[in-house]
């Protein structure tokens, strides 16, 4: 029988050291994801996703049974890449896969257009403040509930569902001054 993550954080802390990489094989491919989207470039990603699963490391004492562990390690990913950001001064976030369309009907002029609005999209975003961008990204992205993001946030479940609204109203503004004037479904 496979162990719960809290019993392995307890073994860790208790001096079985090497079964942090348990948990690490565990969420490696979701802080990466989170971390790439935000980020937007694969070898910096790596970089990161190291550098949080070592404060991981270092913080286990602190983790809280209550929430679950794949929750709060997206909240220090979060936390981790918006000082990151602070601090090198970037406003870049990959939206991808934030807008999918079927491919079966795929031409190069839909395909070219696909392409233009996600430049576009990609733009709009860059241009939200990290309070709107990042609960839009976990959301869309993430595919997150809004009570996960307010567990990871620290905010209150009503500012995440507002701060999605409010950001949601400045894409679509952004994107109705932009010079195509067509708005993105997100």
């Amino acid at each position: 029988m496979q162990k719960s993550d809290y019993e392995i954080i307890q073994e860790i802390l208790g001096g079985n050291k090497d079964l942090f990489s348990e948990l690490l094989s565990r969420y490696k491919a979701l802080v990466f994801s989170v971390v790439l989207r935000m980020v937007n470039n694969s070898e910096e990603a790596n970089d990161l996703s190291q550098e949080i699963f070592i404060k991981i490391y270092k913080n286990l004492d602190k983790y809280n049974n209550e929430y679950k562990f794949s929750t709060w390690v997206i909240r220090i990913a979060t936390n981790h890449i918006i000082d990151y950001r602070r601090k090198k001064k970037q406003d870049v976030v990959s939206i991808d896969e934030l807008t999918s369309e079927p491919s079966f009907l795929s031409t190069p002029e839909s395909e070219y257009l696909k392409k233009e609005r996600k430049v576009t999209l990609n733009d709009a975003l860059k241009a939200l403040p990290d309070i709107y961008k990042v609960p839009i990204v976990l959301y869309h992205q993430e595919n997150l509930s809004y009570q996960e993001i307010a567990d990871i946030t620290g905010e209150s479940l009503s500012k995440i569902k507002n701060r999605i609204f409010r950001g949601r109203k400045l894409l679509k503004d952004i994107l109705i001054k932009s010079k195509e004037g067509e708005i993105c479904e997100l």
